[in-house]
């Protein structure tokens, strides 16, 4: 889905004057956001919108904090696509499972640590689990995204390695 999609999807469910304005601008300019905007085309009657410069501002600087932190504010979390799977399907297949079970004890560690010492969770605490627990859920993304993809499945002439 293109980004004018999106944001019509989005204005419509509460109505793009009522969505301008709560953004204190004009409905003709949402309306513009959400329709299709070419550069390239000056009959084109759409206008760059937020997501597509958020979408530049990721893509010049090379850094998803920005889209960590709309995640976050929508109650979520970013986590990128996992990189191409190697060709070994046998070791690869036992050290991610060796690696997602190391991550989540990892996690039980963190959390073990956290309390031993006064039986509760302070702040810095709070972040080490939070920084443990997004890194198990990238590994088990990972890990269920090269079981989608099938990578561990027999490929012909596997059998004789």
């Amino acid at each position: 889905m293109r980004s004018h999609e999106v944001l019509k999807r989005a204005a419509d469910k509460v109505g793009v004057k009522s969505l301008a304005a709560t953004l204190r601008l004009s409905p003709a300019l949402i309306y513009k956001w959400c329709q299709e905007s070419d550069p390239d085309d000056p009959d084109a009657s759409g206008a760059r919108n937020p997501l597509d410069r958020l979408a530049d501002i990721v893509r010049v600087t090379a850094d998803t904090d920005v889209v960590n932190w709309l995640c976050h504010e929508a109650g979520g979390f970013f986590l990128s696509n996992p990189p191409l799977p190697s060709e070994s399907i046998a070791t690869d297949l036992l050290l991610r499972t060796q690696t997602l079970v190391r991550e989540f004890s990892d996690l039980l560690d963190t959390v073990t640590m956290s309390i031993e010492d006064d039986g509760e969770i302070e702040p810095a605490e709070a972040d080490r689990i939070r920084n443990a627990w997004e890194s198990l859920k990238a590994q088990a993304e990972e890990f269920t995204v090269a079981c989608e993809r099938g990578l561990y499945r027999s490929r012909p002439g596997d059998e004789d390695a």
